[in-house]
């Protein structure tokens, strides 16, 4: 899976706080997701999250329109 710093993501399990999105601002082994919602800070191996990634929600290339 090609991960980017900024991109949104969606998880099969949602925060306590009732978000889904998260936001990914640290890459390596381990991969630093941010709560779209509430802002926790979370830290997770790389193949947790490749197995329990549901969707891209926006990726940090993309333009807005």
């Amino acid at each position: 899976m090609d991960f980017e710093i900024g991109d949104i993501i969606e998880m099969k399990k949602g925060h306590p706080c009732g978000g889904k999105a998260w936001k990914i601002v640290r890459i390596g082994a381990d991969i630093r997701l941010v709560c779209t919602t509430c802002g926790a800070h979370v830290m997770l191996a790389r193949t947790k999250v490749e197995k329990s990634l549901k969707k891209v929600l926006h990726k940090a290339g993309d333009k807005q329109e």
